[in-house]
């Protein structure tokens, strides 16, 4: 007869040092929750600068790539 197979008891995944939350687990979350809080507490309506209006546009900016852009 032999003898039944020893596996040892399944533990829940443990947090790095003995049960201690990491740095970052705490302050990455709490940073993008203030980020998207200043986002939403600031100026109701965005302005395009006066430049930006009267720029040439895409054509331009498609011109620029293709003269940097080694083809």
């Amino acid at each position: 007869m032999s003898a039944p197979a020893h596996h040892p008891a399944r533990t829940a995944r443990r947090t790095p040092a003995g049960g201690r939350l990491p740095w970052w687990s705490v302050v990455l979350p709490a940073l993008s929750f203030a980020l998207l809080l200043a986002l939403l507490t600031g100026p109701g309506q965005a302005h395009a600068s006066p430049a930006a209006q009267d720029g040439p546009g895409i054509a331009y900016l498609v011109t620029l790539l293709l003269d940097v852009l080694p083809l």
